[in-house]
């Protein structure tokens, strides 16, 4: 009896053993960034340390990079938060998960997780070569490059908690780039891409995310059909618009010109005939180009139909509101001019008689003095009009008292 107890008790202990890992055991914790572990400057990260055996507490420890006063010797719960995020929070973070249970104290540490800060330079441009729509299983090229000497580019696709992919730069003509290769193309390849640049000394200090890129995979759907309203061939200046219809129930449908950096969207409408299409206004045609058109549904915004056929928009002729615009044109300076010309006639009859008005005061006293020695029932006086003098003269009523005769009658 005494025996099996024993035994008992020595398998339990062993069980014991292998349930609840001791430090430097292989059941180690696993350390995540959410929602990215590529923070923008200023934002906020959240780290998460977790296990299958669960964690009371854990510790936060930083392993290169400047130091981070705020994690040494303390112990968290279930989630840490960092922020705002400046440069110094960059670099590499494991963690250490405790447990009543642990009979040795803390776990093993974690898996390391890269923090990467962007912001610190300036954002570098990214391209698809051949294009960002790209058919199932094929391989697109995603080139991220700077005229900002960066020694690495970093790739990183929205929504994916993992390290970004890095490339070495390589530099050409004054630019430094490098060249992502994506594929074979599959949904779960697709998405939204942005790159960064970093340089040696600060590698987990990048710059500014570049513009986002998305990319799309095509295939898995039926083909739309594109068609052209009035038609194909119009006169430069006229309008026209593309409708992209199926019968397929495509939530939303995207249309593409060859050469075009960017797609346009718009939603379908249900049709009486039961298509689902979506008409494209493109306005006075100014110049050709080859169109296609994609559906897609709202579950999935990263998968589109296979292309239509190419539709060839030509035209032909010379603009007609060209000449409107030429007519408005010539019309306008004609204004201006004439304007030009009153304002100048209004200066000028302005400045004369601004010079009439002040005559040297010895010509005003002869002048005066002349007009003394004439009769003094005349009286000249000049009327202004337009700059033109004229001289009348007006005789006035004496304004001498009346006397009574001064001879006398004898009688």
């Amino acid at each position: 009896m005494s025996l099996m107890v024993v035994s008992m008790a020595c398998v339990g202990f062993f069980l014991l053993q292998g349930a609840w890992p001791h430090e430097g055991g292989q059941d180690k914790p696993f350390l995540s960034a959410w929602p990215s572990p590529v923070v923008s400057e200023g934002e906020h990260v959240a780290l998460q340390c977790r296990s299958r055996l669960g964690f009371n507490e854990f510790s936060l420890s930083k392993e290169d990079g400047m130091p981070v006063p705020e994690l040494y010797n303390r112990v968290f719960r279930n989630t840490v938060f960092i922020g705002p995020v400046t440069p110094a929070h960059a670099g590499t973070y494991r963690c250490r998960g405790s447990h009543p249970h642990f009979l040795t104290g803390w776990s093993a540490p974690s898996n390391p997780l890269v923090i990467m800060v962007t912001g610190v330079h300036r954002k570098p441009s990214l391209l698809a070569h051949p294009g960002p729509l790209v058919k199932s299983e094929e391989t697109v090229i995603l080139q991220c490059w700077s005229d900002v000497m960066f020694e690495h580019f970093l790739l990183h696709r929205e929504g994916i908690s993992k390290d970004p992919s890095r490339l070495v730069g390589q530099i050409h003509d004054g630019v430094s780039k490098a060249n992502f290769s994506i594929g074979p193309m599959m949904l779960a390849l697709a998405g939204t891409y942005r790159c960064y640049g970093s340089v040696t000394h600060t590698s987990y200090q990048l710059s500014a995310p570049s513009d986002p890129l998305d990319i799309v995979v095509t295939g898995p759907y039926e083909k739309p059909s594109l068609s052209a309203q009035p038609g194909p061939k119009v006169q430069a200046g006229e309008s026209v618009t593309l409708s992209c219809s199926s019968r397929s129930s495509y939530d939303m449908y995207h249309l593409s010109r060859e050469g075009g950096a960017h797609e346009r969207r718009l939603p379908a409408v249900r049709k009486v005939n039961r298509t689902f299409q979506a008409d494209f206004p493109l306005g006075p045609a100014t110049h050709g180009g080859t169109y296609r058109c994609f559906g897609s549904f709202r579950h999935s915004p990263y998968e589109l139909s296979d292309p239509s056929d190419p539709l060839l928009v030509s035209v032909t002729g010379n603009p007609r509101h060209l000449h409107v615009l030429i007519g408005t044109s010539v019309v306008i300076i004609l204004f201006i001019l004439l304007l030009f010309f009153l304002l100048h006639l209004w200066y000028s009859n302005k400045k004369n008689a601004a010079v009439m008005d002040q005559e040297p005061a010895g010509n005003r006293t002869a002048n005066s003095e002349d007009s003394d020695e004439q009769d003094p029932q005349e009286v000249t006086y000049a009327q202004l009009d337009h700059c033109v003098f004229t001289q009348r003269k007006i005789t006035r009523p004496s304004q001498r008292p009346k006397t009574p005769p001064t001879d006398t009658s004898m009688y």
